[in-house]
């Protein structure tokens, strides 16, 4: 076999490949024997019908075609490893001549990695938000947590605001009740903006037993989006009791005997969680700066693929499951077609181009993955996927995904090293150490598409 490569741009190559037919003999073989299973000859058993008695029958173009059929993907293969090609996706393939008994010939266009050059990333410099925890936001921890233990009571009164009431709605449209537009024994905090636009004016001064009817934009049903009177009576009303901020509270709350050590324990959280979000920050800014270091040719197809990939898991997945179509979602974000559309692409570049900087920023630091680093991912992994470690493995492992993770956690470590190498201040001028490679492998995978692992992988095969 002899194969010739041709750079068609940085990110797309054409391989020329001529075979010498004696190199087809194995696909051909394979081919009459495929035939053989699958027909019937009078007078010859099943699989024992001779080769020329399948060419007169069926043609030798037919025998051709599925040797053929099954020779290309080893005969490229072998041509992408002959030209040390690091190819993206599938090969658009064309026959160019094929001479029974003398030559096969074809090419086949495919999009690659770029080289890259990674310069120099030491003199990164960012500027992240300092940790800073006020006693508001201790009073606003400690007040989230008593609304937690929060009691209610029926009271023999009008609803006011934080009462929890029990109410009955029904929603008529041109004086028509709705089909489901009726509801009953439905709980409802006054004040919570919840259910319908206008119904906490409504209820306020409302005491059980009694009615009041308002008009207001419904937000889902048969009718979403319409005006409706929508009736609503009030069936029971309670008063909620918050329990005293005392040491009582502190025990009844948590393992602390004392408010004054609840209170020490939430500012010690409050200040766990800002280093989180300080990180994970810095991690992003960092890679911000990263991206604009290096240039990025990028290959269309494998663009172009993301960004469909992306608007076909939002439309069927995320949307699909909400009840949304596209247009819908639009309306509600406030955003055109055209600002959409861009604003995918956008994404879609920079989940490539992280990629493929941090997988050269891989090759270039020699990093490799330990067990117990792969182990650990696949446990953040299933847990962020509601699956048990074992579910979650076993769909990697039969889906073939195990490269996959692997990449996941190199990248995140590469991306450690450049954070490590990176000047990273917080807002009072302070220089901050980051050195949490599990922030920055999750930071990886929120800042990658999903879907970019698996456009990007060499996918041998015609």
């Amino acid at each position: 076999m002899k194969s010739a490569v041709e750079t068609l741009n940085p990110t797309r190559v054409r391989l020329t490949v001529e075979v010498p037919f004696e190199e087809l003999k194995p696909s051909l073989d394979a081919a009459y024997k495929k035939i053989n299973q699958q027909v019937t000859v009078k007078g010859f058993r099943q699989g024992k019908i001779p080769a020329r008695v399948i060419d007169q029958r069926f043609g030798r173009g037919a025998v051709l075609e599925e040797a053929v059929n099954d020779a290309l993907p080893k005969f490229y293969t072998e041509a992408v490893n002959e030209g040390e090609l690091n190819v993206l996706g599938q090969p658009e393939v064309d026959i160019t001549e094929l001479k029974d008994g003398e030559l096969l010939a074809f090419t086949a266009e495919v999009d690659i990695r770029p080289a890259l050059e990674i310069p120099d990333y030491s003199g990164i410099e960012v500027e992240v938000d300092a940790v800073e925890v006020s006693d508001e936001d201790v009073d606003k921890s400690v007040e989230q947590l008593r609304e937690r233990f929060a009691t209610t009571s029926p009271v023999e009164r009008a609803a006011q605001d934080g009462d929890v009431l029990t109410l009955n709605l029904e929603a008529k449209v041109d004086g028509e009740v709705l089909e489901d537009g009726v509801a009953e024994g439905v709980s409802y905090t006054v004040g919570s903006g919840e259910l319908l636009d206008g119904i906490d004016e409504a209820v306020t001064g409302v005491e059980a037993g009694n009615s009041a009817t308002f008009t207001s934009e419904l937000k889902g049903g048969s009718a979403e989006g319409k005006e409706a009177e929508v009736t609503v009576e009030v069936t029971e009303v309670k008063s909620r009791e918050l329990p005293e901020l005392d040491d009582d509270f502190a025990q009844l709350a948590s393992e602390f005997d004392t408010l004054e050590e609840l209170r020490a324990d939430s500012r010690k959280r409050l200040e766990q969680m800002k280093k989180y979000d300080q990180a994970t920050q810095a991690q992003e800014k960092v890679l911000d700066e990263l991206l604009k270091l290096v240039e990025v040719p990028m290959p269309e197809k494998l663009l172009a693929d993301e960004i469909e990939t992306r608007k076909h898991n939002l439309v069927n997945h995320q949307l699909g499951q909400m009840g949304l179509d596209l247009a819908k979602y639009l309306e509600i974000q406030g955003k055109s077609e055209e600002e959409f559309d861009a604003e995918t692409k956008e994404q879609a570049e920079k989940g490539i181009k992280t990629q493929f900087i941090l997988d050269e920023l891989v090759n270039k630091e020699k990093l490799n993955v330990s067990q117990e680093e792969l182990t650990e991912h696949l446990m953040r992994r299933a847990q962020s996927s509601g699956m048990s470690p074992d579910q979650f493995a076993q769909a990697v492992v039969e889906g073939g995904q195990v490269p996959m993770l692997v990449g996941e956690v190199a990248r995140g470590k590469a991306l450690a090293v450049v954070v490590e190498a990176a000047t990273v201040k917080d807002s009072n001028g302070e220089v901050i150490e980051l050195d949490d490679e599990d922030e920055t492998a999750e930071t990886v995978e929120a800042t990658e598409a999903d879907e970019t692992e698996a456009g990007a992988e060499e996918k041998p095969g015609a």
